[in-house]
């Protein structure tokens, strides 16, 4: 669905009318597409006093092939910035960020990415560095909002195990491939993983795995089999009958394979299983995003469109995750992704049901992690908030433009940034992220 307001305030025209009237500048995002380098020019990188991760950092970015320096030339434009915040142990030290950012934040090019890393606060030694560290949310947050020209920042909490790990979570966050998520703060290794699996292709890192998608008919379920498919991975598209054709175009089109049943049927988990087991020998990765909504408020909630909502949204994904588990369907190193919603982190009127059911996708990756890390099976979950969908094309234009100026960018994004975030999560290089939740909303201006 085409953004006319975007498209109208980066005409010469309307950026002059926009500057003048102090309207939303929604800048035009860059986008990974196939065979594009990963990060599209030279990252500055710079680390705090006692740094510890920077010369691994440099180590896997030449790995992926990402050109850095610790030093600028004059009149040289960076694509993005890396800051190594683990040396900093009082409130004294936080300066460095201000002494490293203040000087470099206009030679950037235009969407640029910005990383900091820090440790996770509770791991810190004393008390002045947990303090310190903690301070380092709200500076990325706040330069994230500072940032303009279609710029992201993004914390990243490294445990001291994981710092070698990082490549995959690195090459996501300084590409075009993070287009719309933003102000994000990700804690690597802290959930009991702190390895990353090598991968023979760097392109093609899930050749070889098995992707169970449900949902997958269209709008952001079939962005995530496409994205999938792109990287490798024997997609395993699922989806309710009344949307078999569709499902059996996509499914075609990826050489993959289609199951159509509804996933809150009482034999639907062992009917997965099976099928997973006997066509595969197992799945990899499992990304649950089926998904309905039924709104209303609260006070005029009939039983059916409660218990609908939180069958489809979050008891099915209860119950097919512990029979995948249970049976060993789901192989070891294997992924678990849920797909909530900004909805379950910070509500919405006339969505008790719907909000609830995200927030509780967010419990379940949560509650699986530490449980399922003695096979190394990682357990995430994204959070969309805005995203450009059939179901956002129905909703009255003044909502819809509303909704999509209320984040730093300005904008609504698109199934594929919350497909390429999935990815990430996906990769075996991703081995030591788990417990996580991941807003892919560009920053939205509600919610934590």
């Amino acid at each position: 669905m085409s953004d006319r307001y975007q498209a109208l305030a980066n005409t010469p025209v309307g950026r002059l009318v926009v500057k003048n009237l102090g309207l939303p500048s929604p800048p035009v995002l860059a986008r990974y597409r196939e065979g594009d380098p990963l990060v599209d020019g030279t990252v500055l990188v710079g680390a705090a006093p006692g740094g510890r991760a920077m010369a691994s950092v440099v180590k896997q970015l030449a790995a992926l092939g990402v050109s850095t320096t610790d030093r600028g030339v004059e009149g040289e434009r960076f694509r993005g910035l890396v800051f190594d915040a683990t040396g900093i142990g009082s409130v004294a030290g936080l300066a460095s960020l201000r002494e490293f950012f203040t000087p470099v934040l206009r030679s950037l090019r235009s969407g640029p990415k910005v990383v900091v890393l820090g440790i996770p606060p509770e791991l810190a030694a004393s008390e002045s560095e947990a303090i310190a560290q903690r301070a380092l949310e709200g500076f990325t947050r706040s330069l994230a909002k500072e940032i303009g020209h279609g710029g992201t920042v993004q914390l990243l909490y490294a445990a001291p195990p994981a710092a070698d790990s990082l490549a995959s979570t690195l090459g996501f966050f300084l590409s075009p491939k993070s287009a719309y998520v933003s102000g994000q703060v990700v804690r690597i290794g802290t959930g009991g993983l702190s390895d990353a699996l090598d991968v023979a292709d760097p392109a093609r890192p899930l050749a070889g795995r098995v992707a169970l998608v449900t949902g997958a008919a269209r709008g952001i379920g079939a962005a995530i089999a496409r994205v999938l498919h792109r990287d490798g991975a024997t997609v395993v598209g699922l989806d309710v009958p009344p949307a078999a054709d569709p499902l059996a175009t996509l499914t075609s089109e990826l050489d993959g394979d289609a199951i159509t049943l509804d996933v809150t049927a009482p034999d639907a988990p062992q009917r997965i299983a099976a099928r997973l087991g006997e066509r595969h020998g197992g799945v990899d990765v499992v990304v649950h995003n089926a998904g309905i909504i039924r709104d209303k408020k609260l006070a005029n909630m009939d039983a059916e469109r409660w218990t609908s909502v939180l069958e489809v949204n979050l008891a099915a994904p209860e119950r097919i995750t512990a029979e995948l588990l249970d049976e060993r369907t789901l192989r070891d190193d294997g992924r678990v992704i849920g797909v909530a919603s900004i909805a379950g982190i910070a509500g919405n009127v006339g969505q008790t049901n719907y909000g609830a059911s995200k927030a509780g996708m967010i419990g379940l990756v949560q509650a699986l992690a530490p449980r399922a890390a003695d096979r190394r099976i990682t357990a995430n979950a994204v959070a969309p908030g805005i995203i450009d969908t059939d179901m956002m094309a129905k909703m009255p234009l003044p909502t819809r433009e509303v909704a999509r100026r209320m984040n730093s960018l300005s904008q609504a994004g698109l199934p594929v940034d919350v497909a390429e975030t999935i990815a990430w999560l996906a990769h075996p290089g991703s081995g030591a992220v788990t417990g996580n939740v991941v807003r892919v909303c560009g920053q939205s201006l509600v919610g934590a």
